[in-house]
């Protein structure tokens, strides 16, 4: 929403992102894979400090410890930023509460970001009352946000590609390759992450029994803010 030049700027950073996380991420799995066998990895060490402990590589903890830490907070810092942004601009169109909105001199979206920010205090409070569970509990239901957020990009490219289909709306040229397959396929696969979280009982499953309660929240969040919401798009549209 804020970029100048979508068309190019958008297809440059997806694309990006793809190779990054294949090359980061994929590959850095395939490589422990390939190191040592899977009886070597276990719940209670982290699989990096496996193999350099393997390797004899002296204060492995330490230093993954300080890696895991640096990336924890460059995570934290674009949380911040990207929620803080989405939170400002659900803000101007009324999904949002109106001081999540506010800016400061140096156009950064404060209230947004202090609120973000509340739920990292709640997240340390966590760690104190149930220092053994308190990531888990917590990485589980950041998997909830993600599911949910890429199950709706899914279902709103699909709806999209349909209204392209029946001609009343034009397709951009950096478009899905395979739709609508690949919405249909990608659903398929986070519902089955669903299913997994629940067949591993404990936490997961714990947290798969929340789903109903946050998508009644959301849907109760959604039928107070629509009337707000209606008479801003009518004002826009006004103007």
């Amino acid at each position: 929403g804020e970029t100048e030049n979508p068309e190019k700027i958008m297809p440059k950073a997806i694309n990006s992102i793809m190779w990054r996380v294949g090359l980061f991420y994929v590959g850095s799995v395939v490589l422990l894979a390939l190191l040592l066998p899977y009886t070597e990895y276990s719940g209670d060490q982290s699989p990096f400090v496996t193999v350099f402990d393997k390797l004899g590589v002296p204060g492995a903890a330490g230093i993954m410890n300080l890696v895991v830490l640096t990336a924890a907070l460059s995570s934290l810092n674009s949380g911040l930023y990207s929620t803080g942004r989405i939170l400002r601009s659900m803000a101007v169109s009324g999904s949002a509460p109106k001081f999540t909105g506010v800016m400061n001199k140096g156009k950064v979206p404060y209230g947004g970001v202090l609120f973000t920010a509340a739920f990292g205090v709640a997240g340390v409070g966590l760690n104190y009352f149930m220092p053994k569970d308190a990531f888990e509990i917590v990485l589980n239901f950041a998997s909830l946000g993600i599911l949910g957020t890429w199950a709706m990009v899914m279902l709103c490219s699909l709806h999209f590609w349909r209204r392209a289909q029946q001609g009343r709306l034009e397709r951009p040229s950096y478009r899905l390759p395979w739709a609508p397959y690949t919405q249909i396929v990608t659903l398929v696969f986070l519902v089955t992450v669903l299913v997994l979280m629940w067949c591993d009982g404990g936490v997961g499953r714990t947290t798969i029994l929340f789903v109903p309660v946050i998508g009644a929240a959301l849907v109760g969040g959604w039928f107070l803010v629509r009337g707000r919401v209606a008479e801003i798009a009518a004002a826009r549209s006004g103007d």
